[in-house]
């Protein structure tokens, strides 16, 4: 049985030559960064020189890169302190935000009874920019714009510069979920203007376990994890410094083959399209996710013509061929519910047919690609 891994939007294959700098990090330069001694000093350098890496390659300053355990932490970080330390009294984000900003929003509409508001959006699910200025021109509270960069489902790309301009326009604080974008796309956080960011390692073929917020300086945030001084004093607590080392290997390695690995993948992405709709014509792309303009190099969201009945064995029998994809994202397997995502964007009776979300890395190739549409294919004519 071949075995063809698509689910690289859940998380990704890990780098040779980041896991070999993980295990120099565990077996000689284990020392706590916060000793004072050699070990410590050795592992608090190398902690240092992941921060002034990233900090390089994002244009942001070294001091506004706090290590965390993810993207989701990072996330609740910069929402629940918007709130309880810059006085944010309004809360604007969409409906389909990934679960970490759309969660986070709800409980803290209910611990501190801020005013939370939903951009409306068009039927491909991208914001509406008027909606969003009417919201931002609506009062004079305090506010922060949550709108993610990439989304994690549909692969939707919104225009995060002149989002953020407006934000500046009327006063108010910008974060992005830049999960699904950071390793993937060049970034320059002087130019684009977002207030705060947050990353993942896992899916640009590094450790889980660890990402990072940006913080811009002087924005007033505070600790939410307390402690000790670690990390700025945003977040207490023993840096993981073999993921953190892990990190800032995939990173480098991201961003100084991002030109190749970006032609690569996108070409498999075109491939795939063009394939499965001559294989299956009836065939739909959820959101922008069929357009290479509109929507990330690395997924597509796909609307099967099967029956509800045959949607039932899709993922069952395509995980018995050895292929791995996510209805949804990965975050909700093991949930009835369906996608939030869509059920935003699908009418009732396209809800019932199956989405599927394919998501491509530099390790597919097109042998795969085709293997998948062949199995696709005979699961439709049997």
């Amino acid at each position: 049985m071949q075995k063809v891994y698509l689910d690289n939007a859940a998380t990704t294959q890990v780098r040779e030559g980041v896991i070999s700098k993980m295990q120099d990090a565990l077996t000689q330069f284990y020392g706590n960064p916060s000793s004072t001694h050699s070990f410590g000093r050795s592992a608090k350098t190398a902690v240092e020189s992941a921060r002034k890496t990233i900090a390089k390659y994002l244009n942001a300053h070294p001091s506004e890169i706090i290590f965390t355990s993810g993207g989701t932490e990072a996330d609740n970080m910069i929402l629940r302190g918007a709130v309880r330390d810059l006085g944010v009294k309004t809360l604007i984000t969409s409906k389909i935000e990934h679960h970490a900003v759309l969660h986070t929003a709800q409980a803290l509409a209910t611990e501190y009874g801020i005013r939370l508001h939903y951009v409306d959006l068009d039927a491909s699910g991208n914001p509406d920019s008027k909606h969003l200025e009417a919201l931002l021109k609506e009062d004079n509270s305090k506010k922060l714009v949550s709108l993610m960069h990439v989304n994690n489902e549909i692969g939707n790309k919104i225009d995060i510069d002149s989002i953020s301009q407006m934000c500046r326009e009327y006063g108010a604080f910008f974060h992005s979920d830049t999960v699904q974008s950071i390793g993937h796309y060049p970034w320059d956080v002087q130019e684009t203007g977002a207030d705060f960011l947050t990353a993942a390692a896992h899916k640009f073929h590094g450790p889980k376990g660890v990402g990072f917020a940006y913080i811009k300086k002087n924005t007033g945030l505070k600790s939410m994890i307390f402690g000790g001084s670690q990390e700025r004093g945003y977040r207490a607590g023993t840096e993981s410094f073999h993921n953190i080392v892990g990190l800032e290997q995939a990173f480098i390695a991201a961003y100084d083959q991002l030109e190749k690995e970006r032609a690569y993948v996108t070409d498999l992405k075109r491939y795939f399209i063009e394939n499965l709709k001559a294989a299956l014509p009836e065939s739909e792309f959820n959101g922008c996710s069929g357009d290479l303009e509109k929507s990330t190099y690395t997924l597509v969201n796909v609307r099967l013509p099967f029956s509800p009945e045959k949607a039932m064995l899709l993922l069952f029998h395509l995980d018995i061929k050895g292929i791995a994809c996510s209805k949804g994202s990965a975050c909700q397997s093991g949930s009835d519910k369906g996608s939030h995502v869509l059920s935003e964007l699908l009418p009732e009776e396209e809800l019932k047919k199956p989405s599927l979300r394919f998501s491509f890395s530099i390790y597919n190739s097109k042998e795969e690609l085709d293997y998948v549409i062949g199995v696709l294919k005979e699961f439709a004519e049997n």
